[in-house]
């Protein structure tokens, strides 16, 4: 049985990992995962067996990030439609990519960036244990290793080959989102909070005058927007679910000051025409 959200899932192979309950009483389900069995690499699926997910953030942490972030996918279907219009449904990964790149807005000004940078200054003086362990977690496998178990849950249900170009697909989604987020980070060379504030993560071990790493656009932020609009267009009745979940991995992001608002929205952005081109052009 798959537990997510409440949603209950009858895979064969799927066992229950953890369901935590989190602040105020909210029973927050869990992802769960599966043993593969394989002598391989570990897959997204034994890497979460291995390492169950902790008590996440509540939903009320979580809220104003996710409104943030929902008001990019209206932004990237408007975009995208014009992609669309000129280009078709034809694969030609270059050319997308060097158009999505372009739409990613300028960063903000040095004052708005300062005044973002004061909400992960509020937010690391309120830290606790929990969160912590929660971001870690989050930072750790909201890249990608979230999103194949998602894909995986959903292609127990359907045809082999079908699953298979779903999972090409995803990959291929995840891997342009970060190439695109990391061409522009370089071009960019916006610091890192924890880079100009390098008490907000004394572990970074930040070295004075340095200038990177650099963090707008969200790698993490763009990667789960991809993810996202990708996995909802499969499977619309989990949408809900998926979308939560990246509303945690922005959250977390701000939690231990990876990044700033601006860089998380901008990624959203990005990731969201990276989902709508994928989609497109994979004919879904």
């Amino acid at each position: 049985m798959n537990v997510l959200r409440g949603i209950k899932w009858p895979y064969a192979l799927i066992a229950l990992l953890a369901v935590a309950a989190v602040a105020v009483g909210v029973v927050r389900p869990q992802l769960v995962s599966a043993v593969t069995g394989s002598k391989k690499k570990p897959g997204a699926t034994a890497l979460i067996k291995q390492n169950p997910p902790p008590t996440l953030f509540t939903d009320a942490e979580i809220a104003t990030i996710g409104t943030q972030a929902a008001a990019q996918r209206k932004k990237a279907d408007a975009l995208f439609a014009q992609w669309k219009k000129a280009h078709g449904t034809t694969r030609d990964d270059k050319a997308f990519a060097a158009w999505a790149a372009q739409q990613v807005p300028a960063p903000p000004a040095a004052a708005q960036r300062t005044a973002e940078l004061r909400q992960d200054q509020q937010l690391a003086k309120a830290r606790t244990a929990a969160g912590k362990k929660a971001a870690t977690w989050l930072e750790l496998y909201g890249k990608k290793d979230i999103w194949k178990l998602y894909l995986h849950d959903q292609r127990e249900l359907i045809p082999a080959a079908q699953g298979t170009a779903e999972k090409t697909e995803l990959k291929a989604a995840l891997k342009m989102a970060k190439t695109i987020s990391d061409q522009l980070a370089a071009k960019d060379k916006q610091p890192a909070p924890f880079v100009l504030d390098p008490s907000l993560r004394p572990d970074k071990h930040i070295k004075p005058g340095a200038k990177g790493p650099y963090s707008y656009p969200s790698r993490h932020a763009a990667r789960s927007a991809a993810a996202v609009t990708f996995l909802s267009a499969l499977s619309p009745h989990r949408a809900e679910d998926y979308q939560w979940m990246q509303d945690e991995v922005l959250y977390s992001r701000l939690y231990m000051a990876g990044h700033v608002t601006s860089d998380l929205t901008a990624g959203t952005l990005l990731g969201d025409l990276i989902g709508d081109y994928e989609l497109a052009v994979s004919g879904r």
